[in-house]
């Protein structure tokens, strides 16, 4: 893999009496799919959220392409190159779903708002590309036939596509997805699969938070293991199926290795 594109480390959070996370890191490299699992409780999406701006942490050290970086507010995380969904779709249910790939275009947009309100010709031109880039994007994870329609008529795995095409409509460096695949059937998880490798292909990172231990399992480069907050292990897949750690706490003591 290439170069180190975050790294997080001695991250820790506390809710009242709860120790969410203690001392956890990873490190993710440019074009890499890293996997966070864990059982329910583990820590992976106050975790997520701390890396995408949503929750403060208590401390610890981030770094974005060897830089400082401290996630706190989620619109400068998304100029910084990380975009996220979420394990609960957010989208703009009555509007079209050119129009919600549009929506997150426009954190990239130069023109200022005095211009949009003039609607000066730099503006049209910019709404002209923003228009033809999400119909590109639509394209890519197989929704252009869908444009105009209404985000709330498309099937479950399709707003899940859906929201990965407005996510990637910021121009993330590092693509962060939080269970994509639930809810999902296998039709559906073999598409979503096909997809995050075809992103991959692109040079972007994905963080894949996922309880499918299949799909991660053959889809990542690496997993970080959580449990209870604490880091148990972390390496490749087939590292993680045989940690005696892993084993206990997640996978279970029949769980037998997973080939890809």
């Amino acid at each position: 893999m290439s170069t180190a594109l975050l790294q997080v480390s001695g991250v820790s959070k506390r809710f009242g009496g709860v120790q969410a996370l203690s001392d956890v890191g990873l490190t993710i490299p440019e074009g890499q799919i890293h996997g966070l699992i864990g059982p329910n409780g583990a820590g992976k999406t106050t975790f997520f959220n701390m890396i995408t701006g949503l929750v403060p942490s208590d401390g610890g050290r981030f770094e974005l392409d060897g830089q400082a970086y401290k996630p706190t507010a989620v619109h400068e995380v998304a100029k910084a190159g990380i975009a996220r969904t979420f394990q609960n779709i957010r989208l703009f249910a009555d509007m079209s779903v050119l129009d919600n790939v549009r929506v997150g275009r426009h954190v990239r947009t130069r023109v200022g708002w005095w211009q949009a309100v003039l609607r000066t010709p730099a503006f049209v031109r910019e709404e002209h590309q923003i228009t033809r880039d999400a119909r590109a994007l639509l394209a890519f994870v197989g929704l252009e036939h869908k444009a105009q329609h209404p985000a709330r008529t498309l099937s479950y795995g399709d707003q899940r596509r859906l929201e990965i095409a407005r996510a990637l409509a910021t121009e993330p460096r590092l693509l962060a997805l939080d269970e994509p695949a639930a809810g999902m059937n296998a039709t559906e998880k073999l598409q979503l699969r096909e997809l995050i490798e075809r992103i991959r292909a692109q040079g972007r990172a994905v963080l894949l938070i996922e309880h499918d231990v299949k799909l991660v399992m053959g889809l990542c480069d690496h997993v970080t293991v959580l449990d209870q907050g604490r880091l148990i292990a972390s390496g490749s897949p087939a590292q993680v199926q045989r940690d005696p750690a892993v084993i206990a706490a997640y996978l279970g003591t029949a769980h037998q290795p997973t080939a890809a």
